[in-house]
C-alpha cells in the first residue's frame, strides 16, 4: 500500500507541476544544438527528488544528510532550469551536496583528504556527464532505470541499502518515463531532474563500492562514462571550449544526422547497459577484467562510430556557418 500511494502522490505531483511550468512559462525552446523540434515544458524531472521526499515520509529518515545534499544541489539546478545561473555557483553547490553525501556515507576523514578530493571530482564529474547525456526523449529516464534495477539486483545478494529506497526511486523514473519515453514528449527532465537521478544514482552505487571495496561496480555506468569521456577528449582535440553546450555525443549524432528515433537510440544505450550490467552481475570471470575489456569494446565502437559518422555533423555545422 505504501508503493500504491507513493507512486500516486508522485503522478499527482507531476501533474501538478504541468500546470505550473505551464502557468510560469518553464519551457525548453528548441535552438542549434537541440535534438527536439517542439517547445515543451522543462523540469519535469522535478518527481526524483520528490519521491526521496516520500521515502523519508514513508520510511524514516534514515539518509538525512544525504537528502540535505539533494534538496541543495536540485534546488540550483530547478533555478537554473528557470534562469541562467553562474556556472561557479553551480559548481560550489554540487560540491557542498557531495561533502553532504560523503559525511552520509561515514568517509570524511581529516586524515584523507586526497581521496575526498579525487572523490569529489569523480563524483561531481558523474553528475555533469548525466547532465550533457540527457539530450533525447527517453535516455534519461530509461537509462537510469537499467542502472536502478541493476543496483536493486545486486542489492538482493549484498543488502547494501534499504530495499524500498531503490524501489522508490525506481517508481519515480517510470513514472517519469510514462511523461517523457514517448516520440513527442509531453516534459523534459530538465537539470533538476539529470543532476537529481544522477545524485541518487551515485548515493546508491557509492554505498555498494564501499560496502563490498569492489570500484569495479562502475561498470554500471560504463555506457555513459565511454561517450562522456570520449566525446571530451574529442572535443579537446577539436581544439573546442569542452564548456560550452554541443551536439557531438553519439547519441546526438544518432538523433540528428542519422535520423534515428529518439526512442529507438534511448533503447539502443538501454540495451547495452543492460547486456553489460547483466554480464557484471552473472558471469562467473575476474570482474576488473570484464571492466577493461567492457571499455575497450565501447571505446573502440564510439571511435569506429564516429569515423563513419562524424563527418555528417561537420556538415551540418557547415550549413549553419552559411546561415
Amino acid at each position: 500500500m505504501k508503493y500504491v500511494l507513493i507512486t500516486a502522490i508522485i503522478i499527482l505531483a507531476e501533474i501538478l507541476y504541468f500546470r505550473i511550468a505551464d502557468k510560469y512559462n518553464i519551457i525548453d525552446k528548441p535552438n542549434l544544438r537541440s535534438s527536439h523540434t517542439h517547445i515543451t515544458l522543462r523540469g519535469g524531472g522535478i518527481v526524483f527528488p520528490v519521491s526521496m521526499l516520500l521515502y523519508m515520509l514513508f520510511f524514516g529518515v534514515e539518509y538525512l544528510w544525504f537528502m540535505l545534499g539533494l534538496t541543495a544541489v536540485c534546488a540550483v539546478s530547478f533555478i537554473d532550469d528557470i534562469r541562467s545561473v553562474p556556472r561557479y555557483v553551480r559548481l560550489a553547490f554540487q560540491f557542498g551536496s557531495m561533502f553532504l553525501m560523503f559525511y552520509q556515507w561515514g568517509i570524511i576523514n581529516v586524515s584523507d583528504w586526497l581521496a575526498i578530493i579525487l572523490a569529489l571530482v569523480f563524483c561531481t564529474g558523474i553528475i555533469n556527464a548525466y547532465n550533457f547525456m540527457d539530450g533525447i526523449n527517453g535516455i534519461t529516464g530509461g537509462y537510469s532505470l537499467v542502472v536502478l534495477l541493476a543496483l536493486l539486483v545486486v542489492n538482493h545478494k549484498a543488502q547494501f541499502i534499504e530495499p524500498s529506497f531503490i524501489l522508490v526511486a525506481i517508481i519515480a523514473v517510470l513514472v517519469f518515463c510514462f511523461f517523457n519515453f514517448r516520440k513527442q514528449a509531453r516534459c523534459f527532465a530538465g537539470d533538476v531532474g539529470s543532476v537529481g537521478v544522477a545524485f541518487i544514482i551515485i548515493f546508491v552505487l557509492g554505498r555498494l563500492i564501499l560496502q563490498t571495496g569492489q570500484l569495479w561496480y562502475i561498470v554500471f555506468l560504463a555506457v555513459y562514462g565511454v561517450d562522456s569521456i570520449l566525446t571530451i577528449i574529442h572535443r579537446i582535440i577539436l581544439k573546442e571550449n569542452i564548456t560550452l553546450p554541443h551536439r557531438k555525443h553519439a547519441y546526438q549524432l544518432m538523433a540528428n544526422e542519422l535520423k534515428l528515433p529518439h526512442i529507438t537510440v534511448s533503447l539502443i544505450y538501454m540495451s547495452i547497459q543492460a547486456v553489460i550490467s547483466a554480464g557484471a552481475v552473472w558471469l562467473p570471470v575476474n570482474k576488473w577484467l570484464y571492466l577493461g575489456a567492457v571499455v575497450a569494446v565501447l571505446s573502440v565502437a564510439y571511435v569506429v562510430f564516429m569515423k563513419r559518422c562524424y563527418h555528417l555533423h561537420s556538415d551540418y555545422l557547415k550549413t549553419v556557418e552559411k546561415k
